[in-house]
């Protein structure tokens, strides 16, 4: 039983982390957030709502200034005012930030933040079990290699996570009529707005924009469609 406490240790430690983050997280967006009110906008999430039979969806504004998205734990969705401010200087489209809505809105349909609880869970485990193993060798920079490793399976896992929330947004994309084409658009436009810089990609938390592209692509091919074109309504 001993020998199980670090590892029993860990786990509680990052479950209690993260609920901490995202009690945090939840007090803050709800601080700073305003309900979606832009027309066009919530006429596209009307639509993406009929298409998975709901009545609507509850997204809200982050009055923050950078471009992000964001699905909270509790299943709220977030774009930032720094998106709808690039939109209404018409850098952005209202389709693409509407893509930036189904992406997260992908994370909280697929479980993604209970997943990522589970996954950080995961990697502090991972992370105490080659400390303890490492330190008998390399007692100096064994803990700074069980760190690296342990970052580096999160951001794989991350990156699994960014793909699957990309097809779900395609799917739904298509479903409701808009097409896959403004998400196409808009990772070509982050792709010039925030470049990843000379990180290599299995250390990046998201997948690098031109293989999201690819990706997305490839599923617009296997279900018959032109991706540079938004699909017919079903």
């Amino acid at each position: 039983m001993l020998r199980l406490t670090p590892i029993l240790l860990a786990i509680l430690t990052a479950v209690v982390m993260y609920q901490m983050s995202s009690w945090r997280l939840k007090r803050q967006l709800d601080a700073q957030s305003t309900p979606l009110d832009e027309p066009r906008l919530r006429a596209l999430a009307k639509r993406m709502a009929k298409a998975l039979d709901l009545p609507d969806l509850n997204v809200h504004v982050y009055e923050i200034p950078i471009i992000n998205g964001l699905a909270a734990p509790d299943g709220r969705i977030f774009v930032t005012r720094g998106f709808l401010d690039k939109m209404k200087l018409g850098e952005i489209s209202e389709e693409e930030v509407a893509s930036v809505i189904a992406h997260e809105l992908g994370h909280v349909a697929l479980g993604h933040s209970r997943r990522r609880m589970i996954d950080f869970s995961g990697q502090n485990v991972i992370r105490v079990i080659l400390t303890l193993l490492l330190a008998r060798f390399i007692p100096v920079i064994g803990a700074h290699i069980a760190d690296f490793i342990a970052k580096l399976l999160g951001s794989r896992l991350s990156r699994q996570d960014e793909y699957e929330a990309d097809a779900y947004a395609a799917a739904l994309l298509t479903r409701a009529g808009i097409g896959v084409r403004p998400q196409i658009n808009l990772f070509r436009k982050l792709e010039k707005m925030a470049p990843a810089g000379g990180m290599p990609a299995w250390m990046l938390s998201h997948p690098k924009p031109q293989e999201r592209i690819a990706a997305i692509e490839r599923l617009a091919s296997r279900w018959g469609s032109n991706p540079l074109t938004p699909l017919p309504k079903n």
